[in-house]
């Protein structure tokens, strides 16, 4: 039995949940995803900011302070590492 690498950028479970929600979403906001992850607005953000820093989601900015909206997206890449992540995941109980 081998084990395959786990992206450690995904092995994490917020950033995981905020993947999986994106791969199945055209897109989502800040406020979206802090209430379906159950997530403090600080940490949810420091996670989204992992992902955008990996390629992983693009991120739209707008406003400022109280009004601002953020809105997530997976890239093409974030995919396809979502993708290879399940696979090497679910290597392990093959």
């Amino acid at each position: 039995m081998e084990f395959k690498d786990l992206n450690p950028i995904l092995h994490n479970e917020l950033r995981l949940k905020v993947m999986v929600a994106l791969d199945s979403l055209d897109d989502a906001d800040f406020v979206y995803l802090k209430g379906l992850t159950k997530a403090t607005a600080g940490n949810l953000s420091v996670q989204i900011t992992k992902l955008e820093e990996a390629g992983y989601i693009k991120v739209s900015r707008s406003g400022e302070g109280r009004g601002s909206h953020t809105v997530c997206r997976i890239t093409s890449a974030g995919a396809k590492a979502l993708l290879e992540y399940q696979r090497a995941l679910m290597s392990y109980f093959s």
